[in-house]
């Protein structure tokens, strides 16, 4: 059976496997698009297992101040200990910071209200069996704020798009409405040119009515002046 001493070291192995992992996932992540929901999730990803991490930080601390009676510790290996716990957690709050969590250092929650009000508290009296269920517990609620989240994102895509469709539609009427302007001006043109001409060939023809009409009034007085003459 192993003894606490190994159980705190095998636990802390194991957050130094998961600091390095959220370190490889920190350096993929110059291989995405600057945003997008595969950026977000990818970045949600990481945030997540920051505070898993964080959270098993806290359970080593509470392990290491509660070692049993029957196992004493050496001082020197208590403050070596207390060292890599405290080495680790400055890496963390680096990560975290890298990713503008402010907040991390004071256990905030990454998804919005505090969902760790006393990890210690909550941590205490747990084994690593409680501890692994008390980890999923909390991925489990913050995947519960990533799909909500995620459900915010599409209905904003959804408006975004159903808002560009009704410009597209705008876009086009507008187009519509400036072609049948365009349209309606030439004909326009075209009907002032033709009455143009019509005007000028009215013109023409009351001249050659005026004409014929003074010959056929010469012509008239003409004859009258005649049969005044004749008959006289």
């Amino acid at each position: 059976m192993a003894s606490s001493g190994d159980s705190w070291m095998k636990e802390y192995n194991e957050a130094v496997k998961l600091q390095e992992d959220i370190n490889g996932m920190i350096s993929d992540r110059s291989s995405y698009p600057v945003s997008g929901p595969e950026t977000q999730r990818h970045v949600s990803a990481i945030r997540r297992k920051i505070t898993i991490l964080g959270t098993r930080l806290d359970s080593l601390q509470s392990l290491l101040t509660k070692l049993p009676v029957k196992q004493p510790m050496s001082e020197k290996e208590m403050n070596r200990r207390k060292d890599m716990l405290a080495n680790l957690r400055s890496k963390v709050n680096q990560m975290a910071s890298t990713l503008n969590m402010s907040n991390f250092a004071n256990r905030d929650s990454l998804l919005g209200p505090e969902i760790k009000p006393d990890i210690m508290n909550r941590t205490t009296g747990m084994d690593n069996q409680g501890l692994v269920g008390f980890q999923r517990q909390i991925m489990k609620e913050q995947d519960e704020g990533l799909g909500k989240l995620e459900e915010t994102v599409m209905s904003t895509k959804h408006i975004a798009l159903a808002v560009n469709e009704e410009l597209d539609l705008h876009t086009r009427l507008i187009d519509d409405l400036d072609l049948h302007v365009d349209v309606t001006d030439s004909r326009l043109r075209r009907v002032q040119k033709n009455l143009a001409i019509l005007n000028k060939r009215t013109k023409g023809g009351c001249s050659c009515l005026s004409l014929l009409l003074s010959v056929v009034g010469i012509v008239i007085l003409v004859v009258a002046i005649y049969l005044l003459i004749k008959y006289l």
